[in-house]
This record gives C-alpha cells, sequence and structure tokens, in this order.
C-alpha cells in the first residue's frame, strides 16, 4: 500500500509539474474547435445582415483614415506602418504571455520588447544607410555609425541573449525556451516582413499605395462574393472562405486593371452601330503601359497567393482555439486580422520591384562609399580638387 501510495504521489507530482508549465497557454475558445463555423449563406439572417453593416462601417473608416494619412504625407505613412507592426508584434505575442503573470520570471517581457527594439534598429538602419548614404557617410556622428551598424546591431542581439539565459529559472526551462521561439517567430513574420513595406515607401508611395490597395479590393470582393455566392468551401484551416469568394475576389481585382484598357474596344461597336452618338475613332491598335503590366502581376499575386497570409493566419488561430487575434476593430478582430495577407504582399512588392523595376548601376551613394572606403584623407582631397575642376571646365556652377 505505502508503495502503491508513493507510486501516486509521484504520477501526481510530475502531472502537477507539466501543468503548471506550459509550453504556451491557450486561450479559452470562443467558438468550439470541433464546431466548424457556418458559412455566411447558411448563418441567420439578422447575424449576417448586422455583421455586414458593421464589417461595412469600420472598412469605410479605416479606408478613409488611410486616405487621410497618405495626403499627409510618406513620413506619416512610416509613422503609420511601425505603429501598425508594434500592435500586430504585441497582438501576436499575447498568444503565449499570459502565463507569465503567474511565473516570477524577471525581465521577461522586458526581453520581447528588446529583441524588437534591437531588430528595428538594424532593419531601418539598414534601410536608411541605404537610401540616405549621401547624407549619412559625409556626416561626421552618423558615419562610425554606419561604418560599423552590423557589429553594433549583432552586439545589442547577443547582449537580449546573454540576458535571456541568465534569467533562465530551474523548473521553466521549456516555458521560457519556448516564449523564446515565438518571439523569433514573431519578429521574422512581423518585424522583418514590415520592413519591406517600409522600403516600398522609401522607393515611392505608388509602389506602397498599389499593393496596399489590391489587397483590400481582394479581401472586400472575395468577401462580398462570399456573402451573397459562397456555398462551396475553400480550405479546412479557414471554413468560412469559400471558392465563389475566392474566384470572386481575383475576377473583381483583376479586372480593375483590365477595364480602363479596354473600355475603347468595348465603345468601338457603338460606334457603328451609333455613328452620330459616339464619336470614338475606330481602334486598331492597343498599347499597355509599363505599370499597367506590373499592376495585372500585383493584382495576381494578391488574388491568388496573398490570401494564404490569411489561411496560415486562420491556422494559428485554429491551433489557439479563439476567434480573433483581438477585438480593436469591430466587425473585423484586431490589426493582425487585418494586416495577415499585407505583410507578405508587401515582401513580393518589394522583392519585385528591386528584381524587374529599380534602377541598376551605379548611384551617388555606391560612388561615396566607395570613395571612402579605398581612399586615404590625401586621396579624397586630390579627387575633390579633380572633380571641382571638371565641373568648372564644363562650365557648370556649384
Amino acid at each position: 500500500m505505502t508503495r502503491k501510495r508513493k507510486t501516486k504521489s509521484a504520477s501526481e507530482s510530475h502531472a502537477n509539474s507539466e501543468a503548471s508549465t506550459p509550453v504556451l497557454q491557450r486561450k479559452k475558445p470562443g467558438t468550439p474547435a470541433e464546431e466548424a463555423p457556418k458559412l455566411l449563406v447558411d448563418q441567420p439572417a439578422t447575424a449576417k445582415w448586422k455583421n455586414w453593416w458593421t464589417r461595412t462601417f469600420w472598412t469605410v473608416v479605416m479606408i478613409l483614415g488611410f486616405l487621410g494619412i497618405l495626403y499627409a504625407g510618406p513620413q506619416y505613412v512610416i509613422l503609420l506602418v511601425g505603429i501598425i507592426q508594434i500592435i500586430v508584434y504585441k497582438e501576436v505575442l499575447s498568444l503565449s504571455v499570459g502565463p507569465s503573470k503567474e511565473k516570477s520570471l524577471p525581465w521577461f517581457r522586458s526581453l520581447h520588447w528588446y529583441f524588437l527594439a534591437s531588430t528595428n534598429y538594424f532593419l531601418y538602419g539598414e534601410s536608411l544607410i541605404y537610401y540616405y548614404k549621401p547624407y549619412v557617410l559625409v556626416d561626421a556622428f552618423l558615419m562610425p555609425l554606419a561604418t560599423h551598424h552590423r557589429f553594433i546591431s549583432f552586439s545589442l542581439y547577443t547582449g537580449g541573449l546573454v540576458i535571456f539565459v541568465l534569467n533562465l529559472k530551474k523548473g521553466f526551462y521549456k516555458f521560457q525556451f519556448a516564449h523564446f521561439c515565438w518571439t523569433h517567430m514573431a519578429l521574422l513574420l512581423v518585424v522583418a516582413q514590415s520592413h519591406f513595406i517600409i522600403n516600398n515607401i522609401f522607393e515611392g508611395l505608388i509602389w506602397f499605395v498599389l499593393p496596399c490597395a489590391l489587397v483590400v479590393c481582394n479581401d472586400i470582393m472575395a468577401y462580398v462574393s462570399g456573402f451573397f455566392l459562397g456555398k462551396t468551401p475553400l480550405i479546412k484551416i479557414s471554413p468560412k472562405k469559400t471558392w465563389e469568394g475566392f474566384i470572386g475576389g481575383l475576377i473583381v481585382t483583376v479586372e480593375l486593371f483590365l477595364i480602363p484598357g479596354l473600355l475603347r474596344w468595348i465603345v468601338m461597336p457603338f460606334h457603328f452601330l451609333f455613328p452620330t452618338l459616339v464619336s470614338a475613332e475606330p481602334i486598331r491598335t492597343m498599347s499597355v503601359l509599363p505599370i499597367q503590366f506590373h499592376a495585372l502581376v500585383f493584382a495576381m499575386f494578391a488574388s491568388l497567393i496573398a490570401p494564404f497570409g490569411g489561411f496560415f493566419a486562420s491556422g494559428v488561430k485554429r491551433a489557439f482555439n479563439i476567434k480573433d487575434f483581438a477585438d480593436s476593430i469591430p466587425g473585423h478582430g484586431g490589426l493582425t486580422d487585418r494586416m495577415d495577407c499585407q505583410f507578405i504582399m508587401g515582401v513580393f512588392a518589394s522583392l519585385y520591384y528591386h528584381s524587374f523595376i529599380g534602377r541598376v548601376g551605379m548611384t551617388v551613394g555606391t560612388v561615396l562609399e566607395l570613395a571612402l572606403q579605398s581612399l586615404d584623407t590625401q586621396n579624397l582631397v586630390q579627387l575633390y580638387i579633380g572633380l571641382g575642376k571638371y565641373l568648372e571646365g564644363q562650365g557648370i556652377e556649384f
């Protein structure tokens, strides 16, 4: 009897120990995991239309707010992306940091934000050095920071790693390492991807607005198509998504950039039938501007690939048995629920731009960097004098 009691006690102790140190805490479900959400067409009419009007109202509010920030200028757009990044990072971390309130782990929450700050220092430092090289490399204060930027960034990261290891506490190893991995996943999927969106703004607002607008258009039209026509489930991980919504979003998003080029072709038959009413000249050729071709490529990606960013987020939500990442936007959930497709679209737009559109060749910043790294002070002075004489000889005042 004594042996059995001891065995049972040890088993209970082990179970209690495992229960007290969960890898990631799951939130209480809003919808039972085993009960699949109904399609929109199968939901009660009252609830369905109430969600429609709520979602539509806040969609209009967000679009108007976005247009207002665009009108304010690029610096405010960059600030907006930075704020969204921080909020999304917080929402993603909130899935796992709940148990930390019950754990006596010093610097536990602070480390999340330290890694965010050090990662942003590296990423945005790289962008500033790249885009403002002619200004950064000639400033006495900024030049050392630019020259040793990557070493400083690495030192900041290793500092966080050292603090993490020093704060490992017996009995919480699995818990702490799980959160360490979760933090790095958030840095990769949120911070690194939003960095590409910032780079798009530096290249010109069109390369930021166009991808964002396409994702918004596809999301709205997929919702509308699924709301009225959706009957065929698309993917199990996101049961409310339908083939009708997916295809409807694709057709409308692509057509937005085909219609302008086709309008004159649509008018042409009316010219022959009603020449007195329609005076358009017959069309024998049709030209496509480069931006129209690029927009078509972006539209295809926004309709066929970017939605999988949303499906990925749906998988995360179902893994944690939650409906939305947050409830800050009525009818939409949290910012993460709205940005899940924007992140992957922003990365694609940046890589596409630098692969097929961006300027190729030497720039002032590249030449200046090469000169500063290769020449000593005396040769730099000679280069300056030589350039001055050349410009003077060409009759260029400076």
